[in-house]
Order: structure tokens, then C-alpha cells, then sequence
């Protein structure tokens, strides 16, 4: 894990470009212990082992069904768009999808062992958690670790999504959502070391896939948050996820910047949905 000094920073943003319906705003100074922080989202190999030792069944096998989106869906399994994703229907409901099935049955993570794992609900991203003996990050935390030890910039690199025509980050090219081009090399996930880390060594924490935090979701609590290890608010039906997805475009969805939030109820779960873990001092 990558030991983090913590201190102070300069927490979310009032650019522009953010969605004031997220939440990102206002620039606040937050001031967070020392901490550690995995560098890389949990892998398939990773989660596989988990599994393997504890019998661990995940929600979206339970439930029987993930979202895939619909590019990645096999013609024969492509059921109608579901109520659930009616105002996103690329996402499609497929039954037998999960982190080892990520397309539904007849796929598989074979070729894709340092591959982010998906399909993982907060609650399964909890239990890999508490069986590896760390914790999921707190918002601030996941916040401080992805700039990476720059203030206020919109990437982890700094502000231009690709500076000199370098690609620093998976996520979508073209006409979304029904054009990748790839030009970054993938179309899905890429593995959990693809493209540079930042200043602090960690990789992929713009695009690739969403990255569940600890803290429950509130657009108001960025406003009231305490100012020394906020853990977000105490009530909630949602939790938040940072970071983007292979699946961000700036035309609909630009959270792959380092301040943009998200949420998603505890027990959902879709193929561009994973985690990374943190560590307090001492645990």
C-alpha cells in the first residue's frame, strides 16, 4: 500500500465544468490524518482469491443479473432495457452477469486477471475489505490520494485531459454511446496498472472504472462537512463512488475529474463498478 502523509488540501471544486447537482462545490480545506491506500483498484485475480477462501457470494449473484452495457452484451442474451435504466439505456439488465461472468454466461475473466474487477456491490466491496484487513477509503481520502499532490488541478496530472495528444486515462472517445473509437486502446476495462500513476503512485484513479468510498452521499454535506477527517454524512440511502469510468464522455458524464462525485445504492452492482482499499495507521 502507498503510505500518505494526510494534512491539509483543498477539497472539491467551483469550476464550471462540475455538476452542481453532484455536489462537487464548494472549495473547502480538509485536513486528513496519515493514511494508506492500495495503488491500484482490486483486481479479478485479487477478488478470485477472496472468494476462493471465504465462499464469499456476491449481490449481483444473488440477485442473479448485472447491468452490462449494451455494446458488450451477446446478441442472444440482449433482453428488453429494464425500469430501472430507463433514463440510461445502455445499461441492460443481464441475467447471469457477474464479477466472473462480466458479459453474462459464456464470458469469463480468464484473459482479464489484472483487469479491475466489477460487478461489486458496496456491501461485497465492504466484505473484500474487512477479509483483507483494511477498509474502503473515505471520500476526502480517495480525494486527497487522486490529486496526487496537486492542488486544485481537474486530472491527476494536471488540466488537460491529454496533454500533447497523450492519453493518460481510460475513458471514452467518439460519439457515446454508441461509437468508441479506443483510441486510448480499450474499449472496457484495462489492467489496474495501464497509463501512469500519479505523484503518489497510484494508478487509474481518473476513468477505468467508479470506485466505491465509505461515506454515505449528500449533495448539501460538502457544505456542513467537518474539516478534519470528514466521513461524510450519518444518514443516507447511497453511497458515494469516485473517479469515472471507461464509459465517461465529456459530452454527458465528465466525472473522471479528481473532484467530480457520484453515488449508487449499496447493493447495486454493474461492469464498470469496482473498488481500492485504505488503510488507517495503526489497523
Amino acid at each position: 500500500m502507498v503510505a500518505l502523509d494526510g494534512g491539509v488540501f483543498l477539497m472539491g471544486t467551483d469550476d464550471r465544468e462540475g455538476f452542481a447537482g453532484d455536489g462537487e462545490g464548494p472549495v473547502r480545506e480538509s485536513r486528513l490524518d496519515p493514511f494508506r491506500i492500495d495503488p491500484t483498484a482490486v483486481t479479478n485475480e485479487e477478488f478470485a482469491v477472496f472468494v476462493r477462501d471465504t465462499g464469499y457470494v456476491t449481490d449481483a449473484e444473488r440477485y442473479g443479473w448485472s447491468f452490462v452495457f449494451h455494446l458488450f452484451a451477446p446478441a442472444d442474451l440482449r433482453p428488453q432495457v429494464t425500469a430501472a435504466a430507463a433514463t440510461t439505456p445502455w445499461w441492460l439488465q443481464i441475467w447471469g452477469a457477474c464479477w466472473k461472468q462480466p458479459e453474462g454466461p459464456g464470458s469469463d475473466v480468464k484473459d482479464r486477471i489484472d483487469h479491475p474487477v466489477v460487478h461489486v456491490s458496496w456491501n461485497d466491496a465492504s466484505m473484500y475489505a474487512r477479509w483483507a484487513r483494511k477498509r474502503l477509503a473515505t471520500e476526502a481520502e480517495w480525494e486527497y490520494a487522486a490529486r496526487g499532490g496537486l492542488e486544485q488541478k481537474k486530472f491527476p496530472w494536471g488540466d488537460e485531459l491529454t496533454p500533447d495528444g497523450k492519453h493518460m486515462c481510460n475513458v471514452w472517445q467518439g460519439s457515446f454511446p454508441n461509437r468508441n473509437t479506443k483510441e486510448d486502446g480499450y474499449a472496457g476495462t484495462a489492467p489496474v496498472t495501464a497509463f501512469e500513476p500519479n505523484g503518489f503512485g497510484l494508478f487509474n484513479v481518473s476513468g477505468n472504472v467508479w470506485e466505491w468510498c465509505a461515506d454515505r452521499f449528500s449533495v448539501e454535506y460538502p457544505k456542513m462537512a467537518p474539516r478534519t477527517n470528514p466521513k461524510g454524512p450519518k444518514r443516507g440511502t447511497e453511497r458515494v463512488i469516485r473517479g469515472g469510468s471507461y464509459l465517461c464522455h465529456r459530452s454527458y458524464c465528465n466525472r473522471y475529474r479528481v473532484a467530480a462525485r457520484s453515488r449508487n445504492t449499496p447493493d447495486s452492482s454493474t461492469g464498470n463498478l469496482g473498488f481500492r482499499c485504505a488503510r488507517s495507521l495503526g489497523q
